[in-house]
């Protein structure tokens, strides 16, 4: 073989490898990546099915269930417009509490419950994740929207 063709084999060789490694790290990037969601767009279709994503909202206050096993725990997450039950095997975070914020990391089920495999309680009183007070502003405004509208039409 010619020095001008091993040449040519290695180069075709190395950008081979660095394509393998490309398709690798992106198919791991795309793996790893995790969508926040709000219980709207959860109700509305709009999160994928059978992939991990978050949904954040405040906690309904009275939802929180404990089941006999001492680690399951069942709640409702909502953003006032729509709420999703969760359910999380696991030690909640000291901050969690009805009433406040969470963010939760998992699956929806075919059964439109949400499996939590992580449960993060904001950590602050003034701080919420900015997605999740977007949402919730949103939905009060067309709480708002909604509410005027009937009583506009109740005259």
């Amino acid at each position: 073989m010619k020095p001008r063709h091993k040449r040519i084999a290695m180069i075709v060789g190395g950008l081979a490898a660095l394509s393998a490694a490309g398709v690798f790290v992106l198919a791991a990037f795309r793996e790893n990546l995790v969508f926040f969601f709000t219980p709207t767009q959860v109700e509305a279709k709009e999160a994928p099915q059978g992939r991990a994503f978050r949904i954040g909202g405040m906690v309904v206050p009275g939802s929180v269930k404990r089941q006999a096993d001492g680690v399951t725990v069942e709640f409702v997450v909502t953003d006032t417009a729509k709420n999703v039950p969760v359910v999380y095997k696991g030690i909640l975070p000291d901050l969690f509490r009805e009433g406040k914020g969470v963010v939760t990391q998992g699956k929806l089920g075919g059964d439109g419950v949400f499996y939590a495999s992580e449960v993060l309680a904001k950590h602050d009183e003034n701080y919420m994740p900015p997605a999740a007070a977007d949402a919730i502003k949103k939905a009060q405004s067309i709480n708002e929207k909604a509410t005027h509208t009937l009583v506009e039409s109740g005259k």
